[in-house]
């Protein structure tokens, strides 16, 4: 069996919460690969809460921890595609990421794996079952594409 392939193609875009603040939205182009697998049935939203410095945004140290998690996240799942991050979601006081897995055990031990390098984070996790994507084809309505510039 071939090795899935998960796409490394990011956009970002910006959006607003409802109180005016901007809110990062950065998705993942190109995953209906792994969407017609039909096996990444579970969207788990993991979301850090943070103080927010200018304009609802994370500040610098903040900032840097949360690239650093990104990473690490990324270097986990990319090497055993168990749960993917289709979108990350940043400002108004929260960065939250959007993973589809395969099995919400396997994802908690992945993750659990990842986090353990990591001083305790101000983390939640909320799981549902989203077999056809919903959330990031809502998501995927917010990238700018170059028609709309």
């Amino acid at each position: 069996m071939a090795k899935l392939h998960i796409s490394t193609d990011w956009w970002t875009a910006p959006a607003e919460a409802e109180n005016g603040n901007l809110i990062l939205v950065t998705g993942r182009r190109g995953m209906d690969n792994v969407r017609e697998t039909g096996k990444y049935i579970y969207r788990i939203e993991m979301t850090w809460t943070y103080t927010p410095a200018e304009k609802g945004m994370p500040d610098e140290g903040t900032s840097s921890l949360m690239e650093q998690v990104q990473d690490a996240i990324e270097a986990c799942f990319m090497a055993d595609p168990t749960a993917v991050v289709t979108g990350i979601y940043t400002g108004d006081g929260e960065r939250n990421w959007v993973f589809y897995a395969r099995s919400l055990h396997i994802f908690q031990r992945k993750i659990n794996e990842v986090l353990a390098a990591f001083p305790a984070l101000p983390l939640s996790f909320h799981a549902e079952e989203d077999p056809l994507w919903e959330e990031y084809t809502e998501m995927c309505q917010t990238e700018i594409q170059d028609a709309d510039l």
